[in-house]
């Protein structure tokens, strides 16, 4: 039977394809809906909620910042930024961060860091190359460095200035920048989220950097869904060897709580001067503390190795499970960052996840995303296995 909860207010925007669902309280990994029916949360509010729901040592941190100091403005010094930023660039071998709020911001100033960039050489008009399939954010300047046509039609024109290649083709992106002297800066995701989880291969990642080494452009690196450990290791790409010269991050830096930072190596850690960047609420006490206290508890509880353990764990047991079976074309991701792209749209499968209690999301049309939180266990890994794999064979024998 479909869960029913009360209809959307007609003063909210009509911006979401919403489940009638809504949830009142969380526990690890599980959370309840206002009728009291309990969840396995497949989605963490899309790779949001790293620690989960209801987190013993999160929770009365976060108390404890409220009752101090929520909101003070980065006109004066926010200590808590500070230690933040010098843990990030400890992790990830950078040199500075700027605080935002989100990952679309995080990403805006990406752009905004590659473009002076630019100017500071003497480009008048940069270009930054991005990717087919990819996901930015939907602001005026990451929708246009989005590869989403869907997502694009109704706001252009959009922003000049990006060209674009397909992914793991170290050719095609010379062959598209071929004596191109505005080029300023290479931007990608390691892994592609919302296209269904399309990986960056890690031979493909050193050739990349080999190439904006040998060309002074500022590789760029959209860690926003995939890094904060979701695939094993701090960030994605560390897993091909490399440092990015400017990283977006955000979804999982704070464990819902809303949070964007942009770190910086060498090569751009001075591009941005006061005045050039800033943001009201970015860097506030309350986020900084939640970032702080989340990168602490991933390290105490060694949750790397267990996004890496049971993120293999529930790979192997999705690919077991529907190995052979008609319609479904690959098992894919790393960590706990999984698709599982089906021959045919899929999106009538998230209501009756839905209705088993089991949360997920279909990424265009035709992948189910898989980004639990990272204390996931085996055995609630088995749990997903055992609720999804039979829906999906149901539906693909219809």
């Amino acid at each position: 039977m479909t869960t029913a909860a009360a209809p959307a207010s007609p003063h909210v925007m009509n911006c979401y394809g919403r489940l009638p669902v809504a949830f009142t309280h969380g526990q690890g990994c599980r959370v309840w809906d206002t009728h009291g029916k309990c969840y396995l949360d497949g989605l963490a509010g899309v790779a949001v909620n790293t620690l989960g729901h209801n987190h013993p040592e999160l929770v009365p941190a976060l108390q404890d910042q409220v009752a101090k100091l929520i909101q003070c403005s980065n006109y004066f010094h926010v200590p808590g930024q500070e230690q933040l930023a010098a843990k990030l660039t400890q992790l990830a071998g950078m040199t500075n961060a700027f605080f935002c709020n989100s990952g679309l911001e995080a990403n805006e100033a990406a752009l905004k860091l590659a473009r002076k960039f630019g100017h500071d050489k003497g480009i008048k008009r940069p270009e930054i190359v991005v990717y087919e399939g990819a996901f930015h954010g939907r602001s005026i300047a990451t929708l246009s460095a989005t590869g989403n046509a869907k997502v694009q039609h109704g706001f252009e024109p959009l922003v000049e200035g990006f060209i674009r290649v397909p992914l793991n083709d170290i050719e095609a992106l010379k062959r598209a920048t071929a004596d191109n002297p505005n080029v300023a800066a290479v931007f990608f995701e390691t892994i592609q989220g919302e296209s269904g989880i399309h990986p960056m291969r890690r031979d493909y990642l050193r050739q990349v950097r080999a190439l904006c080494d040998e060309r002074d452009w500022l590789m760029m690196i959209d860690e926003v869904q995939c890094g904060m450990g979701r695939t094993g290791k701090w960030f994605a790409h560390q897993w091909a060897g490399i440092v990015p010269d400017v990283m977006p991050l955000a979804k999982g830096l704070a464990s819902g709580v809303p949070v964007g930072a942009v770190l910086a190596g060498p090569k751009a850690a001075q591009i941005f001067q006061p005045g050039n960047h800033g943001s009201t609420f970015g860097g506030n006490p309350l986020a900084m503390r939640a970032g702080i206290e989340t990168i602490r508890i991933m390290e105490q509880d060694g949750l790397l190795k267990n996004a890496e353990t049971v993120g293999a764990h529930l790979k192997g047991a999705l690919q077991r499970e529907l190995a052979g079976v008609p319609g479904v074309v690959e098992v894919r991701g790393q960590g706990l960052m999984l698709g599982i792209e089906l021959a045919r749209p899929c999106g009538a499968l998230l209501q009756r996840a839905c209705d088993a209690g089991l949360l997920m999301s279909v990424q265009a049309d035709s992948v189910i995303r898989l980004v639990p939180p990272l204390i996931l266990t085996e055995a609630e890994a088995d749990e997903i296995v055992a609720i999804l794999a039979p829906l999906i064979k149901t539906f693909l024998k219809e």
